[in-house]
C-alpha cells in the first residue's frame, strides 16, 4: 500500500522558518520525482518546488531564494526548508510523488505565517 505523509507544519511568525518533511512507503522512492505544492484558502493548488530522481530542482518564483527542497533516498523522505516566511506563504502544503502514470499525494500539512 502506497503512503505519502507530510509533517512539520505549524504556526510561525513572519520572517521565521519551518522544515516540512514527507515520508513515503510502498514505492520505489529513488525513481520518483517528488514535489511540494500548496493551496491557500480560496485559491488553486500551486507548485512550490520539485526535485527529480537525479536531484534536479525547480522552484516557484515566489519562493526562490527562501525555500530549499531536498531528498534522502535511504530514508525515502523529501524535505522543504522554508526560511524568511511571509504571511502569503500561509497554506496547506502537500507532498506529491510521481513516476510515469503513477501519482500519489499526501493529505497535507497546514502552515500558518502570522504574528
Amino acid at each position: 500500500q502506497v503512503q505519502v505523509a507530510e509533517s512539520g507544519g505549524g504556526l510561525v511568525q513572519p520572517g521565521g522558518s519551518l522544515r516540512l518533511s514527507c515520508a513515503s512507503s510502498g514505492i520505489s522512492f529513488s525513481f520518483y520525482g517528488m514535489g511540494w505544492y500548496r493551496q491557500a484558502p480560496g485559491k488553486q493548488r500551486e507548485l512550490v518546488a520539485t526535485i527529480t530522481s537525479s536531484r534536479s530542482t525547480s522552484y516557484a518564483d515566489s519562493v526562490k531564494g527562501r525555500f530549499t527542497i531536498s531528498r534522502d533516498n535511504a530514508k525515502k523522505t523529501v524535505s522543504l526548508q522554508m526560511n524568511s516566511l511571509k504571511p502569503e506563504d500561509t497554506a496547506v502544503y502537500y507532498c506529491r510523488a510521481t513516476l510515469e502514470n503513477r501519482d500519489h499525494w499526501g493529505q497535507g500539512t497546514q502552515v500558518t505565517v502570522s504574528s
